[in-house]
Protein backbone atom coordinates (compact mmCIF):
# COMPACT_ATOMS: atom_id res chain seq x y z
CA UNK A 1 0.00 0.00 0.00
CA UNK A 2 1.04 3.55 -0.61
CA UNK A 3 3.14 4.97 2.17
CA UNK A 4 4.24 8.39 0.86
CA UNK A 5 4.31 11.19 3.45
CA UNK A 6 1.69 13.88 3.18
CA UNK A 7 2.09 17.63 3.04
CA UNK A 8 2.11 19.48 6.38
CA UNK A 9 -1.11 20.97 7.71
CA UNK A 10 -0.38 24.66 8.34
CA UNK A 11 3.23 23.72 9.09
CA UNK A 12 4.83 21.17 11.42
CA UNK A 13 3.06 20.58 14.72
CA UNK A 14 0.42 23.10 13.75
CA UNK A 15 -2.07 23.90 16.52
CA UNK A 16 -5.71 23.49 15.61
CA UNK A 17 -8.53 25.91 16.23
CA UNK A 18 -9.57 25.93 19.86
CA UNK A 19 -13.32 25.91 19.32
CA UNK A 20 -13.92 22.33 20.38
CA UNK A 21 -17.39 21.77 21.89
CA UNK A 22 -15.92 18.88 23.92
CA UNK A 23 -13.45 20.04 26.60
CA UNK A 24 -9.96 18.55 26.55
CA UNK A 25 -9.80 15.44 28.68
CA UNK A 26 -13.52 14.70 28.49
CA UNK A 27 -14.05 11.06 27.62
CA UNK A 28 -16.35 9.97 24.87
CA UNK A 29 -19.09 8.00 26.65
CA UNK A 30 -19.01 4.27 26.15
CA UNK A 31 -22.24 2.94 24.68
CA UNK A 32 -23.71 0.62 27.33
CA UNK A 33 -23.99 -3.06 26.53
CA UNK A 34 -27.55 -4.18 26.97
CA UNK A 35 -28.83 -7.61 27.98
CA UNK A 36 -28.09 -10.42 25.58
CA UNK A 37 -30.74 -11.35 23.08
CA UNK A 38 -31.24 -14.90 21.88
CA UNK A 39 -28.38 -15.43 19.45
CA UNK A 40 -28.86 -17.05 16.08
CA UNK A 41 -25.19 -18.06 15.98
CA UNK A 42 -23.89 -20.25 18.82
CA UNK A 43 -21.63 -18.05 20.93
CA UNK A 44 -18.09 -19.04 21.82
CA UNK A 45 -17.48 -18.43 25.54
CA UNK A 46 -15.28 -15.49 26.39
CA UNK A 47 -11.80 -16.28 27.66
CA UNK A 48 -12.37 -13.73 30.41
CA UNK A 49 -14.91 -11.00 30.99
CA UNK A 50 -13.75 -7.53 29.92
CA UNK A 51 -11.71 -5.99 32.72
CA UNK A 52 -12.76 -2.91 34.66
CA UNK A 53 -9.00 -2.31 35.03
CA UNK A 54 -7.70 -2.91 31.50
CA UNK A 55 -4.03 -3.31 30.65
CA UNK A 56 -3.28 0.03 29.01
CA UNK A 57 -1.12 0.67 25.95
CA UNK A 58 1.53 2.60 27.98
CA UNK A 59 1.73 -0.27 30.48
CA UNK A 60 2.03 -2.76 27.64
CA UNK A 61 4.98 -1.06 25.93
CA UNK A 62 6.77 -0.64 29.25
CA UNK A 63 6.33 -4.33 30.04
CA UNK A 64 7.40 -5.29 26.52
CA UNK A 65 10.55 -3.23 26.97
CA UNK A 66 11.26 -4.96 30.28
CA UNK A 67 10.53 -8.49 29.01
CA UNK A 68 11.97 -8.38 25.53
CA UNK A 69 14.63 -5.68 25.92
CA UNK A 70 17.06 -5.70 23.00
CA UNK A 71 14.94 -8.05 20.88
CA UNK A 72 13.90 -6.39 17.60
CA UNK A 73 10.39 -4.95 17.47
CA UNK A 74 10.50 -3.08 14.13
CA UNK A 75 12.62 -3.50 11.01
CA UNK A 76 12.57 -0.47 8.70
CA UNK A 77 12.64 -0.84 4.89
CA UNK A 78 16.30 0.23 4.91
CA UNK A 79 17.16 -2.46 7.48
CA UNK A 80 17.35 -0.17 10.53
CA UNK A 81 16.02 -1.84 13.66
CA UNK A 82 14.23 -0.66 16.77
CA UNK A 83 14.16 -2.84 19.88
CA UNK A 84 11.34 -3.18 22.39
CA UNK A 85 13.42 -1.30 24.98
CA UNK A 86 14.02 1.49 22.46
CA UNK A 87 10.30 1.71 21.68
CA UNK A 88 9.64 2.38 25.36
CA UNK A 89 12.56 4.74 25.92
CA UNK A 90 12.18 6.76 22.74
CA UNK A 91 8.41 7.08 23.12
CA UNK A 92 9.12 8.61 26.55
CA UNK A 93 11.31 11.20 24.83
CA UNK A 94 8.69 11.92 22.18
CA UNK A 95 6.06 12.23 24.93
CA UNK A 96 8.18 14.88 26.66
CA UNK A 97 8.50 16.77 23.38
CA UNK A 98 4.79 16.59 22.64
CA UNK A 99 3.95 17.74 26.16
CA UNK A 100 6.29 20.71 25.73
CA UNK A 101 4.23 21.65 22.68
CA UNK A 102 1.03 21.59 24.69
CA UNK A 103 -0.36 18.09 24.14
CA UNK A 104 -2.09 16.69 27.20
CA UNK A 105 -4.84 14.35 28.40
CA UNK A 106 -7.86 14.27 26.11
CA UNK A 107 -6.22 16.31 23.34
CA UNK A 108 -6.24 14.91 19.81
CA UNK A 109 -3.11 14.43 17.76
CA UNK A 110 -3.35 13.52 14.08
CA UNK A 111 -0.64 11.36 12.53
CA UNK A 112 -0.36 11.75 8.76
CA UNK A 113 2.79 9.69 8.67
CA UNK A 114 3.97 6.73 6.63
CA UNK A 115 3.94 3.34 8.33
CA UNK A 116 7.38 3.63 9.88
CA UNK A 117 8.88 3.66 13.36
CA UNK A 118 8.09 7.36 13.81
CA UNK A 119 4.37 6.58 13.64
CA UNK A 120 4.66 3.93 16.35
CA UNK A 121 6.71 6.20 18.62
CA UNK A 122 4.25 9.08 18.26
CA UNK A 123 1.24 6.82 18.92
CA UNK A 124 2.85 5.34 22.05
CA UNK A 125 3.96 8.78 23.23
CA UNK A 126 0.47 10.23 22.89
CA UNK A 127 -0.98 7.28 24.82
CA UNK A 128 1.52 7.91 27.62
CA UNK A 129 0.21 11.48 27.85
CA UNK A 130 -3.44 10.39 27.88
CA UNK A 131 -3.96 12.01 24.47
CA UNK A 132 -6.03 10.56 21.63
CA UNK A 133 -4.30 9.55 18.39
CA UNK A 134 -6.12 9.76 15.05
CA UNK A 135 -4.32 8.20 12.12
CA UNK A 136 -4.89 9.59 8.63
CA UNK A 137 -3.78 7.44 5.72
CA UNK A 138 -1.08 9.34 3.78
CA UNK A 139 -2.21 7.53 0.62
CA UNK A 140 -5.32 9.73 0.58
CA UNK A 141 -5.37 12.83 -1.59
CA UNK A 142 -4.39 16.05 0.25
CA UNK A 143 -7.98 17.42 0.32
CA UNK A 144 -9.20 14.12 1.80
CA UNK A 145 -6.50 14.26 4.45
CA UNK A 146 -7.45 17.84 5.28
CA UNK A 147 -11.12 16.94 5.77
CA UNK A 148 -10.35 14.03 8.08
CA UNK A 149 -7.82 16.05 10.03
CA UNK A 150 -10.19 18.95 10.59
CA UNK A 151 -13.02 16.63 11.64
CA UNK A 152 -11.32 15.70 14.94
CA UNK A 153 -10.16 19.20 15.96
CA UNK A 154 -6.56 18.19 16.69
CA UNK A 155 -4.25 20.04 19.05
CA UNK A 156 -1.24 18.89 17.02
CA UNK A 157 -0.62 17.39 13.58
CA UNK A 158 2.46 15.41 12.55
CA UNK A 159 2.87 15.09 8.79
CA UNK A 160 6.54 14.24 8.27
CA UNK A 161 8.75 11.57 9.91
CA UNK A 162 11.36 14.28 10.48
CA UNK A 163 9.04 15.98 12.96
CA UNK A 164 9.23 12.95 15.24
CA UNK A 165 13.00 12.78 14.77
CA UNK A 166 13.22 16.44 15.79
CA UNK A 167 11.28 15.69 18.99
CA UNK A 168 13.81 12.97 19.79
CA UNK A 169 16.74 15.33 19.16
CA UNK A 170 15.15 17.98 21.37
CA UNK A 171 14.64 15.49 24.19
CA UNK A 172 18.31 14.49 24.04
CA UNK A 173 19.52 18.09 23.80
CA UNK A 174 17.89 21.20 25.19
CA UNK A 175 14.98 19.23 26.59
CA UNK A 176 17.13 16.64 28.37
CA UNK A 177 16.20 18.04 31.78
CA UNK A 178 12.50 18.07 31.00
CA UNK A 179 10.87 15.23 32.95
CA UNK A 180 8.62 12.79 31.13
CA UNK A 181 5.05 13.63 32.18
CA UNK A 182 3.32 11.01 34.29
CA UNK A 183 0.73 8.89 32.53
CA UNK A 184 -2.75 9.83 33.81
CA UNK A 185 -4.52 7.37 36.12
CA UNK A 186 -6.20 4.41 34.47
CA UNK A 187 -9.67 5.09 33.11
CA UNK A 188 -11.37 2.33 31.09
CA UNK A 189 -13.49 4.96 29.32
CA UNK A 190 -10.53 7.14 28.31
CA UNK A 191 -10.29 7.44 24.48
CA UNK A 192 -6.93 6.29 23.12
CA UNK A 193 -7.41 6.00 19.36
CA UNK A 194 -9.59 7.34 16.58
CA UNK A 195 -9.77 5.17 13.47
CA UNK A 196 -11.45 6.35 10.29
CA UNK A 197 -13.72 3.95 8.45
CA UNK A 198 -12.86 3.11 4.85
CA UNK A 199 -15.68 5.20 3.37
CA UNK A 200 -16.51 2.75 0.57
CA UNK A 201 -20.05 4.10 0.19
CA UNK A 202 -19.81 7.54 1.80
CA UNK A 203 -17.66 9.89 3.83
CA UNK A 204 -15.37 8.14 6.36
CA UNK A 205 -16.48 8.29 9.98
CA UNK A 206 -14.20 8.51 13.02
CA UNK A 207 -14.54 5.49 15.33
CA UNK A 208 -13.35 6.08 18.90
CA UNK A 209 -11.64 3.35 20.96
CA UNK A 210 -10.98 3.50 24.69
CA UNK A 211 -8.50 1.80 27.01
CA UNK A 212 -11.02 -0.94 27.74
CA UNK A 213 -11.71 -1.62 24.07
CA UNK A 214 -8.04 -1.89 23.08
CA UNK A 215 -7.56 -4.31 25.97
CA UNK A 216 -10.54 -6.33 24.74
CA UNK A 217 -9.02 -6.59 21.26
CA UNK A 218 -5.83 -8.04 22.73
CA UNK A 219 -7.84 -10.41 24.91
CA UNK A 220 -9.83 -11.73 21.95
CA UNK A 221 -6.80 -12.10 19.71
CA UNK A 222 -4.19 -13.48 22.13
CA UNK A 223 -5.51 -13.67 25.68
CA UNK A 224 -3.43 -12.53 28.62
CA UNK A 225 -0.33 -14.60 27.88
CA UNK A 226 2.97 -12.95 26.95
CA UNK A 227 5.15 -14.70 24.39
CA UNK A 228 8.19 -16.38 25.90
CA UNK A 229 10.12 -16.40 22.62
CA UNK A 230 10.09 -12.97 20.93
CA UNK A 231 11.17 -12.57 17.35
CA UNK A 232 8.46 -14.22 15.24
CA UNK A 233 8.50 -12.24 11.97
CA UNK A 234 5.40 -10.51 10.63
CA UNK A 235 4.88 -8.17 7.68
CA UNK A 236 2.65 -5.11 7.91
CA UNK A 237 0.02 -5.39 5.19
CA UNK A 238 -2.02 -2.24 5.86
CA UNK A 239 -1.28 1.38 6.64
CA UNK A 240 -0.77 2.04 10.35
CA UNK A 241 -3.80 4.35 10.30
CA UNK A 242 -5.94 1.25 9.64
CA UNK A 243 -7.83 -0.55 12.40
CA UNK A 244 -5.55 -3.52 11.75
CA UNK A 245 -2.72 -1.62 13.44
CA UNK A 246 -4.34 1.05 15.63
CA UNK A 247 -6.30 -1.45 17.73
CA UNK A 248 -3.88 -4.39 17.34
CA UNK A 249 -0.62 -2.78 18.49
CA UNK A 250 -1.11 -3.90 22.14
CA UNK A 251 -1.16 -7.57 21.22
CA UNK A 252 1.68 -7.20 18.72
CA UNK A 253 3.73 -5.99 21.69
CA UNK A 254 2.51 -8.77 23.97
CA UNK A 255 3.50 -11.37 21.40
CA UNK A 256 6.96 -9.93 20.95
CA UNK A 257 6.50 -9.88 17.18
CA UNK A 258 9.23 -8.58 14.87
CA UNK A 259 7.38 -6.42 12.35
CA UNK A 260 9.00 -5.84 8.97
CA UNK A 261 7.87 -2.54 7.44
CA UNK A 262 7.52 -1.64 3.76
CA UNK A 263 7.46 1.84 2.22
CA UNK A 264 4.97 0.70 -0.39
CA UNK A 265 3.27 -2.65 -0.62
CA UNK A 266 4.57 -4.60 -3.61
CA UNK A 267 3.81 -8.24 -4.43
CA UNK A 268 7.36 -9.12 -5.47
CA UNK A 269 9.02 -7.47 -2.47
CA UNK A 270 6.48 -9.07 -0.14
CA UNK A 271 7.14 -12.53 -1.54
CA UNK A 272 10.88 -11.96 -1.19
CA UNK A 273 10.45 -10.93 2.46
CA UNK A 274 8.20 -13.90 3.21
CA UNK A 275 10.86 -16.21 1.85
CA UNK A 276 13.91 -14.50 3.36
CA UNK A 277 12.41 -14.02 6.84
CA UNK A 278 10.68 -17.42 6.95
CA UNK A 279 7.36 -15.81 7.91
CA UNK A 280 4.97 -18.44 9.33
CA UNK A 281 1.70 -16.47 9.24
CA UNK A 282 0.81 -14.23 6.30
CA UNK A 283 -1.60 -11.46 7.28
CA UNK A 284 -2.98 -9.73 4.20
CA UNK A 285 -6.07 -8.47 2.45
CA UNK A 286 -7.50 -10.64 -0.30
CA UNK A 287 -6.41 -8.41 -3.23
CA UNK A 288 -2.82 -8.57 -1.97
CA UNK A 289 -2.91 -12.37 -1.96
CA UNK A 290 -4.36 -12.31 -5.47
CA UNK A 291 -1.52 -10.07 -6.66
CA UNK A 292 1.07 -12.35 -5.07
CA UNK A 293 -0.42 -15.38 -6.81
CA UNK A 294 -0.34 -13.54 -10.15
CA UNK A 295 3.31 -12.55 -9.75
CA UNK A 296 5.31 -14.21 -12.56
CA UNK A 297 8.02 -15.42 -10.15
CA UNK A 298 5.68 -16.78 -7.46
CA UNK A 299 6.80 -20.38 -7.89
CA UNK A 300 10.45 -19.36 -7.57
CA UNK A 301 10.13 -18.21 -3.95
CA UNK A 302 10.69 -20.63 -1.07
CA UNK A 303 7.47 -20.24 0.91
CA UNK A 304 7.79 -23.50 2.82
CA UNK A 305 7.78 -21.64 6.16
CA UNK A 306 4.24 -20.35 5.59
CA UNK A 307 1.87 -22.20 7.91
CA UNK A 308 -1.25 -20.06 7.60
CA UNK A 309 -2.84 -17.33 5.50
CA UNK A 310 -5.13 -14.87 7.29
CA UNK A 311 -7.16 -12.58 5.06
CA UNK A 312 -9.41 -9.78 6.26
CA UNK A 313 -10.59 -6.26 5.33
CA UNK A 314 -11.94 -7.36 1.92
CA UNK A 315 -13.97 -10.26 0.55
CA UNK A 316 -12.15 -13.46 -0.43
CA UNK A 317 -13.65 -14.95 -3.63
CA UNK A 318 -13.94 -18.77 -3.52
CA UNK A 319 -11.58 -19.18 -6.47
CA UNK A 320 -8.92 -17.14 -4.67
CA UNK A 321 -9.24 -19.20 -1.48
CA UNK A 322 -8.87 -22.43 -3.44
CA UNK A 323 -5.84 -21.25 -5.42
CA UNK A 324 -4.10 -19.73 -2.40
CA UNK A 325 -4.54 -22.87 -0.31
CA UNK A 326 -3.14 -24.98 -3.12
CA UNK A 327 -0.17 -22.84 -4.13
CA UNK A 328 0.91 -21.63 -0.69
CA UNK A 329 0.28 -25.10 0.74
CA UNK A 330 -1.29 -23.61 3.86
CA UNK A 331 -4.75 -23.08 5.39
CA UNK A 332 -6.59 -19.92 4.34
CA UNK A 333 -8.44 -18.33 7.26
CA UNK A 334 -11.00 -15.67 6.42
CA UNK A 335 -11.49 -12.97 9.03
CA UNK A 336 -14.65 -10.87 9.02
CA UNK A 337 -14.79 -7.69 11.07
CA UNK A 338 -15.10 -3.94 10.66
CA UNK A 339 -13.55 -0.77 11.95
CA UNK A 340 -16.51 -0.44 14.30
CA UNK A 341 -15.84 -3.84 15.93
CA UNK A 342 -12.19 -3.00 16.50
CA UNK A 343 -11.09 -5.53 13.90
CA UNK A 344 -12.61 -8.48 15.79
CA UNK A 345 -15.52 -10.57 14.57
CA UNK A 346 -15.88 -13.89 12.79
CA UNK A 347 -13.41 -16.32 11.27
CA UNK A 348 -13.03 -19.61 9.46
CA UNK A 349 -11.02 -22.36 11.14
CA UNK A 350 -7.55 -23.46 9.99
CA UNK A 351 -8.91 -26.97 9.47
CA UNK A 352 -12.05 -25.77 7.68
CA UNK A 353 -13.48 -27.93 4.92
CA UNK A 354 -13.94 -26.52 1.42
CA UNK A 355 -17.47 -25.32 2.12
CA UNK A 356 -16.53 -23.35 5.24
CA UNK A 357 -13.26 -21.98 3.84
CA UNK A 358 -14.57 -20.93 0.43
CA UNK A 359 -18.21 -20.00 0.99
CA UNK A 360 -18.50 -18.57 4.52
CA UNK A 361 -16.87 -16.18 6.96
CA UNK A 362 -16.95 -18.79 9.69
CA UNK A 363 -18.21 -18.45 13.22
CA UNK A 364 -17.87 -15.87 16.02
CA UNK A 365 -14.47 -15.67 17.68
CA UNK A 366 -14.16 -16.11 21.48
CA UNK A 367 -16.20 -13.59 23.44
CA UNK A 368 -18.18 -12.42 20.39
CA UNK A 369 -21.82 -13.04 19.53
CA UNK A 370 -23.51 -12.75 16.15
CA UNK A 371 -27.15 -12.56 15.16
CA UNK A 372 -29.08 -12.16 11.92
CA UNK A 373 -31.87 -9.60 12.35
CA UNK A 374 -34.68 -8.19 10.27
CA UNK A 375 -35.29 -4.52 9.50
CA UNK A 376 -37.02 -4.10 12.86
CA UNK A 377 -34.07 -5.53 14.78
CA UNK A 378 -35.70 -8.89 15.54
CA UNK A 379 -33.57 -12.08 15.36
CA UNK A 380 -34.23 -14.29 12.34
CA UNK A 381 -34.15 -18.09 12.25
CA UNK A 382 -31.54 -20.27 10.57
CA UNK A 383 -31.37 -19.90 6.81
CA UNK A 384 -33.07 -16.52 6.50
CA UNK A 385 -31.21 -13.51 5.12
CA UNK A 386 -31.05 -10.38 7.25
CA UNK A 387 -28.57 -7.89 8.63
CA UNK A 388 -25.60 -9.25 10.57
CA UNK A 389 -25.29 -7.80 14.08
CA UNK A 390 -22.22 -8.34 16.26
CA UNK A 391 -21.79 -8.00 20.02
CA UNK A 392 -18.18 -7.68 21.15
CA UNK A 393 -16.35 -5.94 24.02
CA UNK A 394 -13.94 -4.58 21.40
CA UNK A 395 -16.64 -2.49 19.68
CA UNK A 396 -16.01 1.23 19.36
CA UNK A 397 -17.36 3.68 21.92
CA UNK A 398 -19.02 5.58 19.08
CA UNK A 399 -18.27 7.92 16.19
CA UNK A 400 -16.48 11.13 17.09
CA UNK A 401 -19.07 13.91 17.53
CA UNK A 402 -21.61 12.08 15.40
CA UNK A 403 -24.41 10.91 17.71
CA UNK A 404 -26.84 10.25 14.86
CA UNK A 405 -24.48 7.88 13.04
CA UNK A 406 -23.52 6.29 16.37
CA UNK A 407 -27.17 5.57 17.17
CA UNK A 408 -27.59 3.92 13.77
CA UNK A 409 -24.47 1.77 14.11
CA UNK A 410 -24.70 0.81 17.81
CA UNK A 411 -27.91 -0.52 19.34
CA UNK A 412 -27.76 -1.71 22.96
CA UNK A 413 -24.11 -2.61 22.51
CA UNK A 414 -24.65 -4.43 19.20
CA UNK A 415 -22.86 -3.28 16.05
CA UNK A 416 -25.20 -3.15 13.06
CA UNK A 417 -22.84 -4.20 10.29
CA UNK A 418 -24.90 -3.19 7.27
CA UNK A 419 -24.02 -6.57 5.74
CA UNK A 420 -26.67 -9.04 4.63
CA UNK A 421 -26.02 -12.60 5.76
CA UNK A 422 -27.57 -15.85 6.88
CA UNK A 423 -26.59 -18.56 9.34
CA UNK A 424 -26.75 -22.12 8.08
CA UNK A 425 -27.51 -25.32 9.98
CA UNK A 426 -23.79 -25.70 10.86
CA UNK A 427 -23.66 -22.29 12.49
CA UNK A 428 -21.60 -20.81 9.66
CA UNK A 429 -22.24 -17.21 8.66
CA UNK A 430 -22.57 -16.68 4.91
CA UNK A 431 -22.48 -13.13 3.55
CA UNK A 432 -25.01 -12.03 0.96
CA UNK A 433 -23.84 -8.47 0.28
CA UNK A 434 -24.34 -4.99 1.69
CA UNK A 435 -27.79 -3.68 2.51
CA UNK A 436 -26.98 -0.44 0.72
CA UNK A 437 -25.57 -2.26 -2.31
CA UNK A 438 -28.69 -4.32 -2.93
CA UNK A 439 -30.61 -3.05 -5.94
CA UNK A 440 -34.09 -3.67 -7.28
CA UNK A 441 -34.68 -4.79 -10.86
CA UNK A 442 -38.30 -4.81 -11.87
CA UNK A 443 -39.46 -5.33 -8.29
CA UNK A 444 -36.95 -8.10 -7.51
CA UNK A 445 -34.06 -7.66 -5.08
CA UNK A 446 -30.57 -8.43 -6.41
CA UNK A 447 -27.55 -8.75 -4.11
CA UNK A 448 -24.34 -8.00 -6.06
CA UNK A 449 -22.15 -10.21 -3.86
CA UNK A 450 -24.16 -13.28 -4.83
CA UNK A 451 -23.61 -12.59 -8.54
CA UNK A 452 -19.96 -11.63 -8.02
CA UNK A 453 -19.18 -14.89 -6.23
CA UNK A 454 -20.28 -16.90 -9.27
CA UNK A 455 -18.81 -14.52 -11.84
CA UNK A 456 -15.41 -14.86 -10.19
CA UNK A 457 -15.38 -18.59 -11.00
CA UNK A 458 -15.41 -17.95 -14.77
CA UNK A 459 -11.99 -18.95 -16.16
CA UNK A 460 -11.61 -15.68 -18.12
CA UNK A 461 -12.35 -13.46 -15.10
CA UNK A 462 -9.55 -12.26 -12.80
CA UNK A 463 -11.61 -9.81 -10.74
CA UNK A 464 -15.17 -8.57 -10.94
CA UNK A 465 -17.85 -6.42 -9.38
CA UNK A 466 -21.54 -5.92 -10.10
CA UNK A 467 -23.04 -2.46 -9.97
CA UNK A 468 -26.58 -1.29 -10.81
CA UNK A 469 -27.32 1.32 -13.46
CA UNK A 470 -30.52 3.36 -13.47
CA UNK A 471 -33.14 2.21 -15.99
CA UNK A 472 -36.33 4.05 -16.96
CA UNK A 473 -38.38 0.86 -17.25
CA UNK A 474 -37.02 -1.61 -14.70
CA UNK A 475 -35.65 0.88 -12.19
CA UNK A 476 -32.16 -0.64 -12.18
CA UNK A 477 -30.19 -3.14 -14.25
CA UNK A 478 -27.04 -4.99 -13.26
CA UNK A 479 -23.70 -4.22 -14.92
CA UNK A 480 -20.69 -6.52 -14.62
CA UNK A 481 -17.37 -4.70 -14.26
CA UNK A 482 -14.61 -7.19 -15.08
CA UNK A 483 -10.82 -7.41 -15.11
CA UNK A 484 -9.91 -10.04 -17.71
CA UNK A 485 -7.43 -12.75 -16.74
CA UNK A 486 -5.94 -12.41 -20.23
CA UNK A 487 -6.37 -8.88 -21.68
CA UNK A 488 -5.98 -10.30 -25.19
CA UNK A 489 -8.87 -12.70 -24.65
CA UNK A 490 -11.49 -10.93 -22.53
CA UNK A 491 -14.88 -12.49 -21.81
CA UNK A 492 -18.01 -11.27 -23.57
CA UNK A 493 -21.32 -10.57 -21.92
CA UNK A 494 -22.64 -13.73 -23.59
CA UNK A 495 -19.80 -15.73 -22.02
CA UNK A 496 -20.69 -14.47 -18.58
CA UNK A 497 -24.45 -14.89 -18.81
CA UNK A 498 -24.00 -18.42 -20.18
CA UNK A 499 -21.82 -19.20 -17.18
CA UNK A 500 -24.41 -17.83 -14.74
CA UNK A 501 -27.56 -19.13 -16.39
CA UNK A 502 -28.92 -22.07 -14.47
CA UNK A 503 -27.17 -20.95 -11.30
CA UNK A 504 -29.08 -17.70 -10.85
CA UNK A 505 -32.54 -16.39 -11.65
CA UNK A 506 -32.68 -14.54 -14.97
CA UNK A 507 -33.39 -11.18 -13.32
CA UNK A 508 -30.06 -11.45 -11.45
CA UNK A 509 -27.95 -11.80 -14.60
CA UNK A 510 -25.88 -8.74 -15.60
CA UNK A 511 -27.19 -6.99 -18.69
CA UNK A 512 -24.09 -5.04 -19.65
CA UNK A 513 -20.35 -5.55 -19.38
CA UNK A 514 -17.61 -3.01 -18.69
CA UNK A 515 -14.02 -4.21 -19.09
CA UNK A 516 -11.39 -2.41 -17.00
CA UNK A 517 -7.69 -2.82 -16.33
CA UNK A 518 -8.31 -2.70 -12.57
CA UNK A 519 -11.28 -2.30 -10.25
CA UNK A 520 -11.45 1.04 -8.42
CA UNK A 521 -10.23 0.46 -4.87
CA UNK A 522 -10.03 2.52 -1.71
CA UNK A 523 -6.59 2.95 -0.10
CA UNK A 524 -7.55 -0.05 2.08
CA UNK A 525 -7.97 -2.25 -1.02
CA UNK A 526 -11.75 -2.48 -0.76
CA UNK A 527 -13.89 -1.97 -3.83
CA UNK A 528 -14.76 1.72 -4.04
CA UNK A 529 -18.49 1.51 -4.69
CA UNK A 530 -18.86 5.25 -5.20
CA UNK A 531 -16.21 5.25 -7.93
CA UNK A 532 -17.71 2.10 -9.40
CA UNK A 533 -21.13 3.74 -9.64
CA UNK A 534 -19.60 6.70 -11.49
CA UNK A 535 -17.76 4.40 -13.86
CA UNK A 536 -20.90 2.45 -14.70
CA UNK A 537 -22.92 5.63 -15.19
CA UNK A 538 -20.31 7.05 -17.59
CA UNK A 539 -20.13 3.89 -19.70
CA UNK A 540 -23.83 3.51 -20.41
CA UNK A 541 -24.17 1.60 -23.67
Amino acid sequence: MDGHPASPVNGPLAPAAANSPVPSGQAVPVVPVGPAASAAVPAVPAVRAPSSSPVRLPDTVREAGRRFGAATALVEPDGARLSFAELDQRSDSVAAGLAARGLGPGDRIVLRLPSRGQYVLAYLAAAKLGAVTAGVNPALAPPEQERLTESVDPKLVLSEPGEVDELLRWARGSGARTPVPATPPADPARPVAIVFTSGTTGAPKAAVFTEAQLDAVALIDTGREWSGTPGEPMLNSTQFAHVGFMTKLPWYLRRGLRIHLQDRWDAGRTLALLAAQRVPVVNAVAPQLALMLRHPDFDGFDLSAVQMLIAGAAASPPALVAEARRRFGAPYCVRYSSTETGGCGLGTAPDADDDEAMHSVGRPRPGIRAEIRDDDGRPLPTGQVGELWLHTPSAMAGYWRNPRATAEALVDGWVCSGDLALVDERGLVRLRGRKKEMYIRGGYNVIPAEVEALLSTHPLVAECAVQPRADEILGERGVAVVVARDPDRPPTLADLTAHLRGQLATYKLPEDLVLVDALPLTPLHKIDRSALAGLVARTNT
